[in-house]
């Protein structure tokens, strides 16, 4: 196998990775700004749509994140009403979020992000789901190595 440095940009998965998360985020940052919210809130919302009522720890753990990262963007959705959040009763120092009925809805809305993908990477929804499920076992094989 060739010497990294030599291997052009283009030929490395790391970049190509990369540079398609970058594409996904301009694709989607029109529809998420008029949807009022930030690629990361998104996330946070995603996470909420799986799950409702988790803690800052449970979304950050997620999403791979630390929770100081997560505080001030629930703290962000808060303020928007999209979520609220309560101090458990059993456990006054974990935070626990809840989707707000703004967070709720937004839910419905936000099918268009996955529509946009779909219609501009010209890959069929099978396609898609095979590219995301080989994508998610490098993610995992990648995080036990970690």
């Amino acid at each position: 196998m060739p010497k990294p440095e030599l291997v052009p940009l283009d030929g490395r998965l790391c970049f190509s990775l990369y540079s398609t998360s970058m594409a996904i985020n301009r694709l989607y940052k029109p529809m998420l700004d008029e949807l009022g919210v930030t690629y990361p809130q998104y996330l946070v919302l995603s996470t909420l749509w799986e799950t409702d009522g988790q803690t800052i720890t449970a979304i950050a753990d997620r999403l791979a994140l630390e929770p100081s990262t997560i505080t001030p963007l629930v703290k962000r959705l808060e303020q928007a009403e999209f979520v609220t959040r309560e101090r458990n009763a059993e456990d006054e120092r974990k935070v626990q979020v809840f989707l707000a009925s703004k967070g709720k809805r937004l839910r419905a809305d936000s099918g268009c992000l996955t529509d946009a993908l779909l219609r501009n990477s010209g890959l069929t929804v099978k396609e898609m789901i095979d590219l995301n499920d080989r994508i998610q076992r490098l993610r995992a094989a990648l995080t036990r190595m970690a």
